[in-house]
């Protein structure tokens, strides 16, 4: 529910523009990465790939695994920050934020606890079904409440730090946007979209890694006509002035709030539990490799599980309270990470995959496909490198 947030930044159609542009650049560079899982299954989550591409030097698996873990422990944090502002926003504020991030800290860790991700997987359907159900309420309780009903409205203020007047649309950014606020409201749209860093482990434990790509044009699609129009509808009704992050906080009705807030609850602790769990079976199947406690029920197994699950959620904890604030983390998560985990390792697959097949010079020896490959995935890593230097400079 950050789209309204960055339509009211970039304007309604730059946003919606790169709403599809994000996603197209997604699309894409998933169909990378599953072409190279299919040629490599040995690989098992990111690290394994992320060495492979750069030519299997060490280091690069360290480095990969340190910005895994902190990806999946951000992406803890962040729900953590919004379980803790759903429990605010249903209780009337009746205790502090910092009480209701530990709740919902230990909330999630209990859910973490399932060692498998076939359990995960019966929540993942139940998670997107109930996140279609808040973003689709939210829109319409917009609609309902009208211009006038939006939170924080004003008809009119003599003092011109008060927001007032008719919810304002813009059609393309105010003048004076600042370049730290349009890349900020875009990194906002990108964390949304991107998504591979999972998936690596999750195509290793397909039935049949070549459906794929099925499931990934549907959810793809299915996105961008949700995302637009939602985000559409809500900041059209919002506007500038009154729009918050997560856009539930633009609803002026208390009621409808909650409503369509409480229906993203499964989804706020879903995607926590899963960047949890990846994380500790990453550590834990190599901590416990080759031994009883991987695989079976034992004392120690389960108690270790339990820890590495406690430690990433304590840490999440700490990050949802050092950065309280929706927009700024996910910007910060979006260029720190999302950089690598969404453009540039990709980008550096398709050239590794390409070098494998033709040779050297096999950017000459393809003809136009060769040239045109090679052009669309050069600016793929630049605009990771982009993300990773100025992304990080204005979050």
């Amino acid at each position: 529910m950050s789209f309204p947030y960055s339509y009211s930044v970039l304007g309604l159609v730059p946003g919606l523009i790169l709403t599809v542009v994000t996603a197209g650049l997604v699309l894409y560079t998933s169909l990378v990465l599953w072409e190279f899982c299919l040629r490599h299954p040995e690989v098992r989550d990111v690290c394994d790939l992320g060495q492979m591409l750069f030519y299997g030097w060490e280091w690069v698996w360290w480095a990969t695994a340190v910005m895994f873990i902190l990806n999946n422990t951000f992406i803890q944090g962040l729900h953590v920050l919004t379980g803790a502002k759903y429990l605010n926003t249903m209780t009337n504020h009746s205790v502090c934020t910092i009480g209701f991030s530990a709740i919902m800290t230990v909330i999630t860790w209990i859910c973490s606890l399932p060692r498998t991700f076939d359990t995960l997987s019966k929540l993942a359907t139940l998670s997107a079904l109930f996140t279609f159900i808040s973003v689709l309420l939210a829109a319409i309780f917009a609609g309902l409440e009208g211009k006038t009903g939006t939170a924080g409205y004003t008809p009119s203020s003599s003092d011109p730090t008060v927001p007032s007047g008719a919810p304002l649309v813009l059609i393309i950014p105010a003048a004076g946007t600042t370049f730290v606020n349009g890349l900020s409201a875009f990194l906002n749209i990108s964390y949304t979209f991107i998504g591979q860093i999972a998936l690596p482990s999750f195509i290793a434990e397909m039935k049949n890694p070549a459906d794929f790509p099925k499931a990934l044009w549907a959810i793809t699609i299915a996105e961008v006509i949700l995302f637009s129009l939602v985000g559409a509808v809500v900041y059209v009704y919002t506007g500038t002035q009154y729009n918050t992050a997560p856009a539930f906080g633009s609803l002026g009705n208390p009621v409808y709030k909650k409503v369509a807030f409480s229906f993203m609850i499964p989804t706020l602790i879903f995607l926590g539990v899963l960047y949890a769990s990846l994380s500790a079976r990453f550590i834990f199947f190599r901590l416990f490799e080759g031994t009883r406690h991987k695989g079976n029920h034992t004392v120690i197994g389960w108690a270790s599980w339990a820890g590495i699950l406690g430690v990433t959620w304590i840490l999440a904890f700490i990050i949802a309270e050092v950065i309280p604030f929706f927009s700024d983390l996910l910007a910060l998560m979006s260029s720190l990470f999302d950089s690598f985990f969404g453009f540039i390792f990709w980008g550096m697959a398709y050239f590794r995959m390409r070098e494998a097949d033709y040779g050297p010079g096999w950017y000459t020896k393809r003809g136009i496909r060769g040239l045109w490959g090679t052009a669309l995935n050069v600016v793929i890593i630049l605009i990771g490198l982009f993300m990773l230097t100025a992304g990080t400079y204005v979050s």
